[in-house]
């Protein structure tokens, strides 16, 4: 049975390239794609866990029990503390290695851009300076919403004309639709697929333990 880590990319992705091909061949290349992101997993999570920020919390008014666990982020993670994924989305985003782990796994979906956009929200809510605040918004804009942007998310039009109008004259909320939509549509179809990926399945197995027969 093929890993759930090959799955076909689903409809939480952004919209898809129109010059890619349906046939076997583009079907073979893709699959192709994805055996060579996979191949190299534990270098991109080496490069995300130096190179990201840490996601802002969540909003849940509660204390995330990552919090409970001593072990550096930059360490691969205990079983236990893997496991706690599996309780909520947030758990999973709250924690630096699961974040990096969750974005390589989007990363060799395709869907990447739903992460990064969901992360670039986070940082901008944070901004204060005005002028900031502006520069971001319209960076964000470029980047993920307008027609063609090089990482366009899959929003409603009405969503991407509305954020048109709100970067004018921009608030840390220009997002806030978008950013519910896209953290749900992770939270419902990539989050379930990567609890059921063979690299996190493997994250939570305890490492057996083996004793050496007694001499008699």
């Amino acid at each position: 049975m093929p890993s759930a880590m090959f799955v076909a990319v689903q409809h939480d992705c952004g919209p898809m390239d129109k010059s890619a091909g349906t046939g076997p061949k583009s079907e073979e290349t893709r699959e192709k794609m994805k055996r060579t992101l996979l191949k190299d997993w534990k270098s991109r999570l080496s490069y995300f866990l130096q190179n990201s920020s840490s996601p802002g919390k969540p909003k849940t008014g509660k204390k995330s029990k990552q919090q409970t666990f001593t072990k550096t982020s930059l360490c691969r993670p205990s079983p236990e503390e893997a496991q706690l994924w599996s309780e909520a989305f947030d758990e999973l985003l709250a924690s630096k290695y699961g974040l990096a782990a969750f974005r390589a796994f989007l990363k060799s979906e395709f869907c990447e851009e739903n992460i990064e956009f969901w992360l670039a929200c986070e940082d901008f809510k944070k901004t204060k300076s005005p002028q900031k605040l502006s520069s971001k918004a319209k960076k964000i804009y470029t980047d993920f919403i307008e027609k063609e942007a090089p990482k366009e998310i899959n929003i409603d039009f009405q969503t991407k004309t509305l954020i048109a109008q709100n970067i004018q004259e921009a608030t840390s909320g220009c997002f806030t639709t978008a950013q519910k939509r896209v953290y749900s549509l992770m939270e419902n179809n990539s989050y379930p697929r990567f609890l059921e990926s063979e690299f996190y399945q493997d994250l939570c197995k305890k490492p057996q333990i083996t004793t050496e027969p007694h001499a008699t």
